[in-house]
């Protein structure tokens, strides 16, 4: 019986010590790549690409080479809040980058094109991405309040089947997220490739953008980093139970 229990508790010790471990990785991860992204934009925002284009002519420039007359430009406020709208089917631009001559503006929107470009040619990750939006919305507003309820009435069977199901509803999330991958990183690629081949930016400013760019795919990828120990946090939590 003695031994039992020192075994237990070395066993109950080193759970603990993985939840640990895990519970200031999700912590200590996103800090680093959100300095990664920040600190890169802003060092190669003050780099002004020779042709002194602006980001959003060269928005233009590349939708229109790509035949999406149709797809407008919009300035939109905030700080690296970029995106492609398919719905309005509208590229719009940050503060930081709509009207600025700067390497890393001048990437970004290139990528936020790319994504315009994967909708118009039917890219195959960006259209399965596209039609989880709606299931991936309801699971990640659904999954913590299921697992919440069900970790309270724990002590009950429909308590552990709560449990089990927000977790699975939570490996929805983490298939949207690997999903996202490919879609960002295609755009990106997309972006330096149009860069370079249509001489927007020189032969010496080529990887200052890509540093800018890669620096915010890892933003994907520590998310999805995240959302892992996140779901291995969550297995813990019940075999603690």
């Amino acid at each position: 019986m003695r031994v039992y229990t020192t075994y237990s508790t070395r066993s109950n010790d080193v759970g603990y010590g993985i939840y640990l471990i895990i519970f200031l990785a999700m912590m200590i991860l996103p800090l680093i790549a959100h300095f990664n992204v920040t600190s890169t934009f802003k060092k190669y925002s003050a780099v002004r690409n020779s042709r002194g284009l602006t980001a959003d002519q060269v928005a233009r420039m590349i939708l229109d080479a790509n035949g999406l007359y149709n797809v407008s430009i919009e300035h939109i406020r905030g700080n690296l809040s970029d995106h492609y709208d398919p719905k309005a089917n509208v590229v719009r631009l940050s503060d930081a980058v709509f009207g600025q001559t700067s390497v890393a503006a001048i990437g970004v929107a290139a990528h936020e094109c790319g994504h315009a470009c994967q909708h118009a040619e039917e890219y195959k990750p960006i259209l399965i991405r596209s039609k989880l939006v709606p299931v991936t919305n309801f699971c990640s507003y659904t999954w913590y309040i299921l697992f919440f309820i069900g970790a309270a009435l724990s002590q009950l069977t429909i308590g552990t089947s709560l449990i089990y199901i927000s977790i699975i509803l939570f490996l929805a999330v983490i298939v949207f997220q690997i999903v996202t991958l490919p879609c960002e990183f295609n755009a990106s690629s997309r972006a330096l490739k149009t860069l370079e081949q249509d001489n927007i930016l020189e032969t010496a400013e080529i990887p200052q953008a890509r540093k800018v760019l890669t620096a915010a795919a890892l933003t994907y990828v520590t998310s999805l980093v995240v959302s892992v120990l996140q779901l291995l946090r969550l297995l813990l939590s019940v075999r603690r139970r």
